[in-house]
């Protein structure tokens, strides 16, 4: 790729480690758009499903097998393997290549790619899109379409690296958003790890037997507590100390919140519901049209 040719992305050889939801959708938003796209993931099941829709123009199970000529490489894959994979890659690619990674956490990331060889530029990626479900069978063109994507400049980062990430967002349908790895991190331990932990807490401490009753409210607030632990597990262990900073303001306000319903103090509690109310629509507000 050349950092001077604005079509530069059309000629691209691109390789997907990892085929789930986030991977799987992205290669299917850039079929057509790319000279080749090299998905790989370990899964049989996987596999055969991507060969299936022909999601690719060539497949592989084995890291080993990342073809020399790729040089645009993105990692899809849990945060801690996308840490493997960063240590691996000098091993794995003779030559020069722009990384990209989507992980759900950007410091461990960040600090990983800084190590790279000079051949190597990198940049943290985050789409903020997804569904409950993280497999192939899950995956849309137009998962990306209108979301924030992330993107956190490394040592690593030169403008051909910004150029790529900046591209790729842009051809998936993604708005690209610069930051900085503790802003991030900061940021979506309140907007997206911490929701998690809630919806899991609701689902937990809801009875069985309260089921009949389990209307759109209970679906909406609990359904993403349906993620793979597994997956939730590399998010939290590696942003643990902002989740901890989120749940501990969340645990001040229900403490707030028993207080108030304890002792009949319905003026309070109001003004805090309505304080909560308020927040979300700021929020949301402040949100570019199209991304609400």
């Amino acid at each position: 790729m050349s950092d001077e040719d604005p079509g530069f992305f059309s000629r691209a050889r691109v390789a997907v480690f990892g085929l789930g939801l986030m991977g799987g959708s992205l290669a299917l938003a850039l079929k057509g758009q790319v000279r080749e796209l090299i998905g790989i993931d370990p899964d049989p099941a996987t596999l055969a499903l991507a060969a299936e829709w022909c999601l690719a123009d060539r497949l592989f199970a084995r890291a080993e097998d990342l073809p020399p000529e790729a040089d645009l490489i993105v990692l899809a894959a849990p945060v801690r393997v996308i840490l493997q994979l960063i240590d691996a890659l000098p091993a794995l690619h003779p030559g020069g290549a722009v990384v990209l990674d989507l992980g759900s956490t950007k410091r461990e990331v960040v600090e990983r790619m800084a190590r790279l060889p000079e051949r190597f530029e990198a940049v943290g990626g985050h789409p903020m899109c997804g569904k409950e479900r993280s497999s192939l069978a899950q995956a849309e063109a137009g998962l990306y379409r209108g979301a924030p994507f992330a993107l956190v400049a490394t040592p690593r980062t030169g403008p051909r690296a910004r150029q790529a990430a900046e591209a790729l967002a842009g051809a998936v349908g993604a708005r690209p958003l610069w930051l900085d790895a503790p802003e991030h991190d900061r940021w979506v331990a309140s907007t997206s790890h911490l929701p998690y932990l809630l919806a899991g807490a609701l689902a937990a401490c809801t009875p069985l037997q309260a089921a009949p009753m389990a209307g759109p409210g209970f679906r909406s607030t609990s359904r993403l507590a349906a993620q793979p632990s597994d997956l939730m597990l590399d998010i939290l262990a590696t942003n643990r100390q902002n989740v901890l900073g989120a749940l501990r303001s969340l645990q001040a306000r229900l403490d707030l919140l028993e207080r108030m319903l304890d002792v009949e103090n319905y003026a309070a509690l109001k003004l805090l519901l309505d304080e909560g109310a308020a927040q979300r629509e700021k929020i949301l507000s402040s949100q570019p049209e199209g991304s609400r």
